[in-house]
């Protein structure tokens, strides 16, 4: 099936939207896609729209506390920064949350972990 969708957070703040590009192609069921914004376009028929609120349990998860990580700062980049992007070794993608003169945190949670999400879609096309 094919949608578009815009992905907000509860404070209105746009994360995401699929305006101006080509729509979500994807097979419901099939885990492409988080399983809330599976649930949302479930029984829709073309044409059709709907907005879905679902908890971050059904979107990116919880917050694990097992994925933020402190590392030696002797073991960082030079020149690495809060906000920063990275991939950790096993090729995980993680954000600098922190850098002191001993340690850099380094948090690998997905940024909208925690947070609850609202989806408007419209199905366009079932393939």
């Amino acid at each position: 099936m094919r949608v578009h969708y815009r992905g907000t957070l509860d404070d209105g703040t746009e994360f995401d939207s699929s305006q101006g590009r080509q729509p979500l192609a994807f097979q419901v069921g099939s885990g492409q896609v988080i399983s809330g914004f599976d649930e949302a376009v479930r029984g829709l028929k073309v044409g059709e729209s709907r907005k879905v609120r679902m908890e971050a349990k059904d979107a990116y998860g919880e917050v694990r506390p097992d994925l933020v990580l402190e590392v030696p700062i002797a073991q960082a980049p030079a020149g690495i920064k809060v906000g920063d992007k990275v991939r950790l070794g096993n090729g995980q993608p993680a954000t600098i949350r922190e850098v002191t003169a001993e340690v850099v945190r380094v948090d690998a949670n997905h940024e909208l972990a925690g947070k609850a999400l609202t989806f408007e879609v419209e199905l366009v096309a079932i393939d």
